[in-house]
């Protein structure tokens, strides 16, 4: 990955001011996690929809991340340069599907999420090697969101038995 450091100027740019997170993807050191930090106030906003409506919007985020992701990154003339974070949102996103809300999951499930995206357990690690383009870009950081949705569903029902 590239450690270009990214102007603010490319906000200006509607399509860069999203796939850059609103500027939280120009975080000079762990832009991921600054994007994921970014995704949870927005989550907030979404969280209270019903399940449909949430899915949905999970579903929007998700395909318009493809395009989003693809168009900034070829704008910029590199793959997934580390300052795309709009995959981060999506992925948050989806690690809270069907999550009880109270503080305690929100936080577990930013730090599930930032754990399956950073170690890229495998089948995660292929598809980021080998999916190009903006598909490319947000299918590893869903697949982390599943897996990281999973782990935190089993561990929201192994608490209800303690």
């Amino acid at each position: 990955m590239s450690n270009k450091k990214l102007s603010p100027s490319l906000l200006k740019h509607p399509i860069h001011f999203l796939a850059l997170g609103f500027g939280s993807g120009l975080a000079p050191k762990a832009p991921g996690t600054f994007g994921t930090l970014m995704a949870v106030p927005l989550y907030l906003l979404i969280q209270p929809l019903n399940i449909e409506n949430y899915i949905f919007v999970v579903l929007l985020v998700s395909l318009a991340g493809i395009y989003i992701c693809d168009k900034s990154a070829s704008m910029m003339g590199e793959h997934d340069h580390p300052g795309i974070v709009w995959d981060e949102f999506a992925g948050y996103f989806v690690t809270m599907i069907a999550v009880p809300f109270e503080w305690v999951w929100v936080l577990l499930g930013f730090g599930l999420f930032r754990l399956f995206d950073i170690l890229k357990p495998q089948p995660i690690g292929w598809l980021d090697k080998h999916v190009k383009g903006g598909l490319g870009i947000m299918v590893d950081d869903l697949l982390a969101g599943v897996m990281a949705a999973v782990c935190l569903h089993l561990i929201i029902w192994l608490t209800q038995y303690v």
